[in-house]
């Protein structure tokens, strides 16, 4: 099966790693704030819009001191979440291609009914946190998905 959207096997076991620390890395800085004085540097903000209670200057391309702790926590779960889920297995064949399209396919589908039930009934900062997680939901249930049926099909060919 060609596939040439798919990275070397050989990502596979980096993308784990890193899926791993940035999932426990975010969690721990999720559940300790996100406003930390850990790693604050200068970083470009493309546009900030006019903060009346942080006083903080208004406009485009601005420098700005923001602690960086929480972009690296999501940038470890997006790059490995990505080498997990699109790196080839070890025998890449027609069947895992079609489990790799189902799992697609059913992880965008319950992303966006969680994301429509929360629309209805979840309300406020809550809502802007589900929205967050909401960036790596797609990843998470694609991954499970995907792993969960290559297991029972090996599980049933025993």
């Amino acid at each position: 099966m060609k596939t040439n959207y798919l990275l070397p096997h050989k990502y596979k076991p980096l993308g784990w790693i890193l899926l791993i620390l940035g999932t426990i890395f975010g969690i721990t800085v999720y559940v300790l704030g996100f406003d930390s004085d850990v790693l604050t540097i200068k970083v470009l903000n493309i546009y900030n819009g006019s903060d009346f209670f942080n006083k903080t200057d208004v406009g485009w391309f601005i420098l700005q001191d923001n602690s960086i702790l929480d972009e690296l926590a999501a940038l470890l779960i997006i790059f490995g979440g990505l080498l997990v889920g699109f790196t080839k297995e070890k025998i890449e064949d027609e069947f895992i291609y079609k489990l790799r399209s189902e799992s697609l396919v059913w992880a965008i589908v319950v992303n966006y009914a969680i994301l429509a039930f929360t629309v209805l009934f979840v309300y406020d900062m809550l809502f802007f946190d589900v929205l967050i997680f909401n960036m790596f939901t797609p990843l998470f249930i694609f991954i499970i998905r995907f792993n969960f049926l290559k297991f029972k099909s090996t599980e049933d060919d025993q």
